[in-house]
């Protein structure tokens, strides 16, 4: 299936200055938030607070009255991003799903090693559960943002918190040992992330835990439980193989779940809704997933 325009424009465009581990960590995390002075989208309200401790960003759609909550959990290996590098994509999901969606700035690496991060996404959500009925809200998250919404739902389920009405992962890096064939199948074909880093990042993030353990790569956890998931990613990925193993190892929980496979699409292809005709039908597709799985009196 061919690509579009837009798509192939921007395949030829992507770099990868915040993947190059020449570059300095304080750079490639300026270079990586830059995308929040980009024009946001328009008739949303953007307010920052703290959601259980945590820093954050709310984004507001106007146009419709919200009737539903995604507590959000950016991507960037864990040692990258912030609510700022992510607004735009956030802002979209509002808009699409007809939510309020939070996007939470959770410790990073290798300032604040395993567990902080899945620490402070733990803590905005009881937060969040605590003001907002859970049968109305997902936790989405990309790349590292879905390990970290899955390890997450792991703590919570662990602690006899309830849980969130469904998840939806982007791109979700679950395996961090990096076991994946995609990892070096992939490497050359993906031109949003370079394999051949992820165990440097890795170790960066898991401090002196083994990169195996369950709560730092998810796809090693008991799923036992768990929501409906969305797994969403491309063909041409980089963490394809997580996204995949951890479709089957939902089927062997018995967690409902769904794969959705985009041709010639790569890591986190969603970031360029609004620009891209396939990251505009993926969120379409991601919205009708989360309104079905989270149904407010009004849509009864």
């Amino acid at each position: 299936m061919a690509i579009s325009f837009r798509a192939r424009l921007m395949r030829r465009l992507l770099g990868r200055l915040i993947q190059d581990e020449k570059v300095p960590l304080p750079q490639r995390r300026i270079a990586m938030d830059r995308a929040g002075k980009l024009p946001k989208p328009r008739r949303v309200d953007y307010t920052e607070t703290t959601v259980g401790g945590v820093a954050a960003i709310v984004a507001t759609p106007t146009a419709v009255e919200p009737d539903r909550h995604i507590l959000y959990l950016h991507g960037g290996g864990y040692i990258l991003g912030s609510p700022q590098s992510h607004i735009r994509l956030g802002a979209r999901l509002a808009k699409y799903a007809g939510a309020v969606v939070t996007l939470i700035e959770y410790r990073l690496a290798p300032e604040h090693v395993y567990p902080a991060a899945i620490d402070d996404c733990v803590a905005a959500y009881r937060d969040l559960a605590s003001r907002v009925d859970p049968a109305l809200i997902t936790i989405a998250g990309d790349s590292a943002g879905g390990g970290a919404a899955l390890a997450t739902m792991c703590v919570l389920r662990d602690a006899g918190d309830p849980l969130p009405a469904c998840a939806y992962l982007l791109s979700p890096w679950t395996d961090l040992t990096g076991s994946g064939e995609s990892v070096t199948a992939n490497d050359e074909i993906d031109p949003m992330i370079n394999g051949k880093l992820i165990t440097a990042t890795a170790e960066m993030y898991a401090g002196d835990r083994p990169l195996d353990d369950p709560g730092i790569s998810p796809l090693f956890a008991d799923l036992t439980g768990l929501p409906p998931l969305l797994i969403q990613t491309g063909t041409d990925e980089v963490l394809l193989s997580d996204s995949e193993r951890l479709a089957e190892r939902a089927a062997a929980a018995g967690v409902e779940h769904e794969l959705d496979l985009q041709d010639g699409m790569w890591h986190v292809y969603q970031a360029f809704v609004g620009f891209m005709p396939e990251a505009n039908a993926a969120l379409v597709r991601a919205a009708r997933f989360i309104r079905a799985q989270s149904p407010a009196l009004v849509d009864a």
